[in-house]
């Protein structure tokens, strides 16, 4: 694929371990549809809000700040 890619020329590796360098570094395939979409995730309860907050061990507070957008 990095051949293909010509990723060398950018100075792109990929070590024994299959990790790529630089580490900032990224690739994938994108496979599509033509009918795909995207989605938006709608607003969240609070008994979510306090599943994550439990599951994180963070206070309710500190779970709806972070996910305040969602709210």
């Amino acid at each position: 694929m990095f051949d293909v890619l010509q990723a060398n020329e950018i100075g792109m590796t990929v070590m024994e371990s299959l990790a790529m360098l630089p580490t900032a570094s990224v690739s994938g395939f994108d496979i599509v549809h033509p009918e795909s979409t995207y989605f938006s995730v709608g607003k969240i309860a609070e008994d979510q809000v306090e599943s994550f907050a439990q599951r994180m061990a963070i206070s309710k507070n500190d779970a709806e700040r972070a996910l305040a957008p969602l709210l």
